[in-house]
């Protein structure tokens, strides 16, 4: 195959990555009909871990113990931005999950920024300005945001902290992504497992961990764990040898409108005129901030816009 055919076959491959993730929402959405918040979590969890903990045993055996530590710290924050993401899926529709969650992508160079005490670039603020106002359009007024549009937004904030948490806790150590991924999911399978445990999904001893829902529920959790993690992990990580990053950020870019044309498509959402507007707000300021981003130079610890720079499990974009 020539270098145009693998650079073509690249973008498809991305661009299929952001199918995926912005199906996962209508997905987590219907799978919520017939199991508990905590319940979903745990069990797309668990396949992960038991999935990536197979593929990664050897790396996980010879691990420093604080390569795991740190992992184990990451996966913490990964179960907090997975019980914000799902419960705000349970209480707002998938098309506004999907668009409010993509200003992670905006969000992160302002928290990496902040932290070097240093103002964003013009066009970042700028492009967040223009996003925040989509998503005010979405929500129908910024003073009108639901408590499940509230907890997507956490969600967000949540996700920008952990590419940068990863970031930090992560240079220069010898753990590989695929026993990271394994750890991170490991933990939160085991924090997600203590709560249903302990009452919190509404039953106490685990009996909501017996989910009778059939077929359709299984089916979805089977997605949510082998194709938004670690199918779409792999799939990126070997289309980004053949094209430019820039090129799979703006690809991944279009995710949130996927996201809203499959709520409609397999849940039969409706998009009003506002929620049009303001998706074309998000995704045009998040490209604006994109190209901002790209312009400045880069450090050996500086994050990138592209959600192919988060952690693999963090890649699972599913709620």
């Amino acid at each position: 195959m020539t270098e145009r055919g693998r650079v073509l076959w690249a973008d498809l491959a991305v661009l299929g990555v952001a199918v995926v993730w912005g199906a996962s929402y209508p997905i987590a959405k219907g799978a919520l009909a017939h199991a508990p918040v905590l319940v979903l979590i745990f069990y797309r969890f668990v396949v992960t871990a038991l999935a990536m903990s197979a593929i990664a045993r050897r790396e996980i055996l010879a691990a420093a113990p604080r390569d795991l530590a740190a992992g184990a710290v990451l996966g913490a924050i990964l179960c907090a931005i997975f019980l914000a993401e799902t419960w705000g899926v349970a209480m707002t529709s998938a098309t506004n999950a999907a668009l409010i969650i993509s200003l992670c992508t905006l969000l992160t160079p302002l928290i990496e920024f902040g932290l070097r005490r240093r103002l964003p670039p013009a066009g970042i603020l700028l492009g967040a300005g223009i996003a925040i106002a989509g998503v005010g359009l979405v929500a129908g007024g910024l003073d009108r945001l639901g408590m499940g549009d509230f907890l997507i937004l956490v969600a967000a904030g949540l996700r920008a902290v952990m590419v940068v948490a990863t970031k930090r806790l992560m240079a220069d150590r010898a753990i590989g992504s695929a026993a990271l991924t394994a750890v991170q999911a490991g933990t939160v399978g085991t924090l997600t497992l203590a709560l249903v445990l302990t009452g919190y999904s509404g039953e106490s001893g685990g009996g909501e961990l017996i989910v009778g829902a059939g077929l359709p529920f299984w089916a979805a959790v089977g997605f949510l764990s082998l194709f938004c993690t670690i199918a779409a992990f792999y799939v990126q990580n070997a289309a980004i040898r053949h094209t430019s990053p820039t090129r799979v950020s703006f690809l991944m870019g279009t995710e949130p409108l996927f996201g809203v044309l499959l709520a409609r498509a397999l849940l039969a959402e409706t998009a009003s005129p506002a929620t049009i507007a303001g998706t074309g707000l998000i995704l045009g300021g998040t490209f604006l901030g994109l190209l901002a981003e790209r312009q400045v130079p880069r450090g050996p610890a500086q994050t990138t816009l592209s959600r192919g720079s988060q952690p693999p499990a963090h890649r699972a974009e599913a709620p």
